[in-house]
């Protein structure tokens, strides 16, 4: 396993996005697993670099990378009433978004998104998050930072497709470890599987990545949100469930959740919402709570 130093952490530069991000939203509504903040600071690993971010106002701080994937990683080159103007259509999603404004949907990588959200399955996030990082402690590459606190990349296909099945279940990983094991496999041996996916309509994708071991609709649905940036993906866990049925009517949280059902109300968030019905879903899952206590 390769070691490196993260010698530009301590470079830190300062940029004001064009649009607006609120990166407290963004870091914490659910969609990514590897970030960790302390005091006002957030630091994660992203494209096999340890990243350090802050934001004071307009401004964000960052170091371990450009400018350039920053804005393309947080989704800052598309202005924020291009996303919702299309889907603000009632009072519900209007007050959701103005109480998260500057949420911002992560271009994860494909492949990291996959096995992230095959480790999601039925899990909380610190169990995410543990999950996650021991297969990247078991297989990724070792980034040592200057204050000597040792991070792990995402591990490759490759890396991830060497270890044993034992070895995976090393990592906690239960009944996911031969999914992921299955599936890891497959893809070491496809390097195009992410291109030709992309390329694919919305559906068809779909049905390819359902195709793999361990691939449901919700992590199908999730990887081709926040993966692929198809944002016309709504991904329906329990929370999202319960959310539609309070303010929609839709689905019905007291009875057994069906595929059929799970089907009809991405379908009925598709339509209501159109081509950026995920980032709809992910203005209503940041304020979860607000809903679970009924302050809505």
């Amino acid at each position: 396993m390769t070691d490196r130093t993260e010698m530009s952490a301590y470079e830190v530069r300062v940029f004001e996005p064009e649009f607006p991000l609120n990166l407290d939203v963004t870091l914490s509504c659910g969609q990514l697993f590897r970030w960790k903040k302390q005091d006002d600071t957030w630091q994660g690993v992203a494209d096999g670099k340890l990243i350090t971010l802050r934001q004071d106002g307009r401004q964000l701080h960052f170091s371990g990378c450009s400018e350039a994937f920053l804005i393309s990683y947080l989704h800052l080159d598309c202005a924020p009433e291009d996303i919702v103007s299309g889907f603000c259509c009632d009072t519900h999603i209007t007050d959701a978004v103005s109480r998260t404004s500057g949420l911002r949907i992560v271009r994860q990588d494909p492949w990291e998104c996959l096995i992230s959200y095959l480790c999601a399955q039925n899990a909380n996030i610190p169990f995410i998050t543990r999950m996650i990082e021991n297969l990247c402690h078991a297989a990724g590459e070792s980034i040592t930072a200057p204050d000597g606190t040792v991070w792990y990349a995402f591990p490759t296909p490759d890396a991830l497709s060497a270890l044993s099945l034992e070895e995976k279940r090393g990592c906690t990983l239960g009944y996911r470890a031969p999914y992921i094991h299955k599936t890891a496999a497959a893809i070491a041996v496809d390097p195009g599987w992410a291109d030709r996916i992309r390329k694919l309509p919305f559906e068809e994708a779909r049905r390819v990545l359902m195709a793999y071991p361990g691939i449901g609709p919700k992590v199908a649905d999730c990887v081709l949100l926040f993966g692929f940036q198809k944002y016309e993906s709504f991904p329906v866990d329990t929370w999202m469930r319960m959310i539609m049925h309070r303010l929609y009517g839709v689905g019905d949280p007291e009875k057994s959740f069906t595929p059929a059902e799970y089907d009809r109300i991405r379908r009925f968030a598709q339509e209501r919402f159109g081509p950026y019905a995920g980032y709809a879903q992910e203005y209503l899952f940041a304020i979860r709570e607000s809903y679970a206590n009924g302050k809505f």
